[in-house]
C-alpha cells in the first residue's frame, strides 16, 4: 500500500501542493515551522479523518478559507484507488472513493493503514490506558471485519448505561441493555486478548533488537476479573455504579501494559529508550499486519533525529527498510538523515508552506 500522488489545498500553511511520492522512502526537510509536519498531518488526515495535532478543525483550515481539500491516489500491487476528503469550517466532512460519494472515514482508514511516530507519541507508554487500547483497536480494525461495528455498539451501550445511572433509575431500566452490553464486551475483550497475545512475541523480538540491555514484559488486562461473567458483574455492581454515576469496570478500562523489572517502563526508561520502545511497538504492529493480511503500513515519522543517537537511528532506519513499506520522514537537515542510507528515496524541501519536489 502506497500513496503515489497527493494534492493538498488550504491545509494549514501549505500552499496548493501537488506531489508524486516514491513507493519507498520520502524525506521532508525544512526548518521548524516550514510546513513539513503539516504535510505529514495532511497525509495522516487522509487516512484517519482527523489530525494528530488538534481536534479543532478551524485551526487546520487556512486562514479565512471555508474548507480544506485532500486528494490522493493509492497503489497496491495491481490495484489503484483515488480518494478525496474535504472538511468544511462548519464541521461537515465529505469523503469520496473512486469518485463515489457516501463513503465513511472508516472506509478511508481501511484503505490506508498508517503508523505514526512523533516526539509526542510517547503517550502510548506514559499516557493513560486509552492510548494503549487505541493501539490494540487499530490492529483489530484491520484484522477483523466485524470489530468496528462491535466496538461502536459497545461504546453506544456504555453511554446509554451511564446516562441511566446518572438519572438514578432502578436496575430494571437497564437490565436488557446490560445483557446486550455484556455480549459485546466479551466479544471485544476476546479479540483484544487474542490480538495482544499474537502481537507479544513480535514486540518482544523487536524490543530485543532496539533495547537489548532491557527485558520488556508485555501483558493485557481486559478491565475486569477474567474469571467473572461481565453480565453478572454489571448486575452486582449496579448500586456502586449508580453512586459513581458511571460504569466502573469493563472493556473501557482495559490496558496493554509494558514493564521492566516489575515496574512500568515510563518509571524506569529514559526518553530516548521510551522512543525506541514506541518505535518497536509501531514497527511490530505494522509487520504483524503484513504477515497476517499481506497489507503494508505507511509509516509517518516526524522529527526522525529527536532523542536518538546515530547508532539507534541507524537501527531504526534498517528496520524500516526491511519492512518494504512506504515511509515519510521529516527532519530539519539532510545530515540528520544520513543513517537512512537510502539511494532510491525522494527528497522534498519545505519552506514557508512551499514544497519543492526533486528534479
Amino acid at each position: 500500500m502506497a500513496i503515489s500522488r497527493l494534492l493538498v489545498e488550504k491545509f494549514r500553511n501549505l500552499n496548493a501542493v501537488e506531489l508524486e511520492f516514491a513507493p519507498g522512502f520520502n524525506f521532508l526537510v525544512g526548518n521548524n515551522g516550514s510546513g513539513k509536519t503539516s504535510l505529514l498531518e495532511a497525509i495522516f488526515y487522509l487516512g484517519h479523518g482527523r489530525s494528530f495535532k488538534t481536534t479543532v478543525t478551524n485551526r487546520i483550515i487556512s486562514y479565512e478559507e471555508p474548507y480544506f481539500t485532500l486528494f490522493g491516489q493509492i497503489q497496491e500491487s495491481r490495484h489503484q484507488w483515488s480518494v478525496g476528503l474535504q472538511k468544511l469550517r462548519q464541521g461537515n466532512t465529505l469523503v469520496k472513493i473512486n469518485g463515489e460519494d457516501g463513503n465513511k472515514i472508516a472506509d478511508l482508514a481501511h484503505l490506508l493503514p498508517m503508523q505514526l511516530i512523533t516526539p509526542e507519541g510517547l503517550t502510548l507508554l506514559n499516557g493513560g490506558p486509552s492510548f494503549r487500547r487505541a493501539f490494540l483497536d487499530w490492529g483489530l480494525f484491520h484484522h477483523h471485519s466485524g470489530f468496528h461495528s462491535a466496538w461502536r455498539n459497545l461504546n453506544r451501550l456504555l453511554k446509554q448505561r451511564n446516562a441511566v445511572l446518572i438519572q438514578r433509575q432502578p436496575y430494571a431500566a437497564i437490565r436488557v441493555w446490560d445483557l446486550e452490553l455484556a455480549k459485546f464486551a466479551h466479544q471485544v475483550s476476546r479479540w483484544r486478548t487474542e490480538y495482544a497475545e499474537a502481537l507479544r512475541p513480535k514486540i518482544e523480538q523487536t524490543c530485543q533488537l532496539f533495547l537489548p540491555e532491557i527485558e520488556i514484559n508485555v501483558s493485557f488486562h481486559q478491565g475486569w476479573d477474567k474469571d467473572t461473567e461481565y453480565g453478572d458483574l454489571l448486575a452486582q455492581s449496579f448500586e456502586r455504579d449508580k453512586a459513581l454515576g458511571y460504569t466502573f469496570s469493563g472493556p473501557q478500562k482495559a490496558d496493554f501494559r509494558f514493564k521492566t523489572n516489575g515496574l512500568p517502563v515510563e518509571d524506569v526508561l529514559s526518553r530516548g529508550q521510551l522512543k525506541l520502545l514506541m518505535c518497536a511497538l509501531r514497527l511490530a504492529q505494522g509487520e504483524h499486519l503484513m504477515k497476517e493480511k499481506q497489507r503494508r503500513c505507511i509509516f509517518l515519522i516526524d522529527d526522525f533525529a529527536s532523542e536518538l543517537d546515530q547508532f539507534k537511528r541507524a537501527l531504526l532506519a534498517e528496520r524500516l527498510q526491511q519492512s518494504d513499506s512506504q515511509v515519510f520522514v521529516s527532519a530539519i537537515t539532510q545530515d540528520q538523515l544520513k543513517e537512512m542510507k537510502v539511494e532510491t528515496g525522494k527528497l522534498f524541501k519545505v519552506n514557508e508552506g512551499i514544497v519543492q519536489a526533486p528534479d
